[in-house]
Formats: C-alpha cells, sequence, structure tokens
C-alpha cells in the first residue's frame, strides 16, 4: 500500500497519528497541493475527491477521506486501542464527538484559514468577510471543548479515541489563525496528557 499525502496538513496529520498509535508503518508518497499536484488528471483518475490523503490499496483500488482511511486501517488491523469505540454506545458517542470537531472545529478552521490567506486564489473564490465568520465561529466552539473536557478525562469519555486524534490536529492548527488557547485550563491539562502518549511525542 502507498499513502498519497502532504505531511504537514491537517487531515494527513490525522491520518499519520492514527496510524501511529496502532504502529502502522506504509509508504508514503509526498504531493505538492500547493502546486496543484493534486489536480492533475492522473491524480484525479486516481482519488474520488481529488484531494490527498489517498491510500493506494494492494489491489490497485484507492480509498480517499481521512475518516475512511483510519477505519479501514482500524478494521484491517483491530486491536485493544478501540479508536473508534469498543461497544455500541461507545462508538455512538466516538462518531458523536468526532463529527462534533469536525462540523464545528476542523471545517470553519479550514473555511478560515483558506478565505483570509487566499493560500488556493489560484483555483477558488476568496471571501475574507466568511473567513472572518468562520474564524469567530471556531472561537465560539472552543469553550464548548474546554467544558467538555472538564467534564471527561477524553472528549468521548474515559477512553482515548480518534475524536480526540481531531481534537489534537485542532488545536495544532489554530496557531495558524493566530488562536491561542492558553487560558483554556481544561483544554490544556488534556494537551499535556495527550502529549504523554508515545505517538503524539513531538507532534
Amino acid at each position: 500500500m502507498k499513502l498519497y499525502e502532504l505531511a504537514t496538513t491537517p487531515n494527513a496529520r490525522r491520518v499519520n497519528l492514527f496510524l501511529a498509535e496502532k504502529g502502522i508503518t506504509v509508504e508514503r508518497v509526498q504531493v505538492d497541493v500547493r502546486a496543484g499536484e493534486n489536480l492533475t488528471p492522473e491524480f484525479r483518475a486516481k482519488s474520488a475527491n481529488g484531494r490527498i490523503p489517498l491510500l493506494e490499496l494492494d489491489d490497485g483500488g484507492y480509498l480517499c477521506e481521512s475518516v475512511a482511511i483510519c477505519r479501514y486501517f482500524d478494521e484491517l488491523y483491530p486491536d485493544e486501542l478501540a479508536l473508534f469505540g469498543d461497544s455500541p454506545l461507545d462508538r455512538a458517542r466516538v462518531e458523536m464527538w468526532h463529527r462534533i470537531v469536525e462540523l464545528d472545529g476542523l471545517i470553519p478552521a479550514f473555511q478560515a484559514f483558506r478565505n483570509l490567506s487566499g493560500v488556493y486564489r489560484d483555483r477558488e473564490h476568496c471571501v475574507p468577510a466568511w473567513g472572518e465568520e468562520s474564524r469567530a465561529r471556531l472561537q465560539a466552539f472552543l469553550p464548548r471543548l474546554e467544558q467538555r473536557l472538564g467534564e471527561s478525562d477524553y472528549l468521548a469519555g474515559a477512553r482515548y479515541s480518534i475524536a480526540d486524534i481531531a481534537a489534537y490536529v485542532l488545536i495544532g492548527f489554530l496557531p495558524r489563525l493566530d488562536i491561542s488557547v492558553a487560558e483554556l485550563p481544561q483544554l490544556q491539562r488534556w494537551l499535556d496528557r495527550l502529549r504523554l502518549r508515545p505517538a503524539l511525542a513531538g507532534c
């Protein structure tokens, strides 16, 4: 298998942290997204959404979307971590918090960055006002994370999960938007706990 990625992007980081937790190694191929390598006919013939990360399977097929790739590896290599949950209720709670982080955190963060920085202005219409609104929505979401982490060691409950990985990636993205979480003590304690995990060391 091969993983096509740009390692510094949030969705690639989500897959990489997930694989690191499970101790899985896979060949990586870096794709220069800013130069538009993902927009070439050759790449788009492989990727249903024209984005990275993209997993090339041994049978010649492909999987895109970071969570789909994580689910595939989780099913392929089941272990005691159960990063998607280990019971019907646990899996539902992981899914719930993962979606909350995606819809109320990661998507606004991406929209804010793309529209305010204009990083892809050569291929999309940037709307600075929408960037500011997305940034404000993201800032309004952070106190909800703070409240939740005051109630539970991890987002979905007592166990670390892919929801925490997604939130960790989100927090790592915030400096690009000049947003700080230094004054959120519960979130800081959660970050300190996560940084003790070998898979996240230095990430």
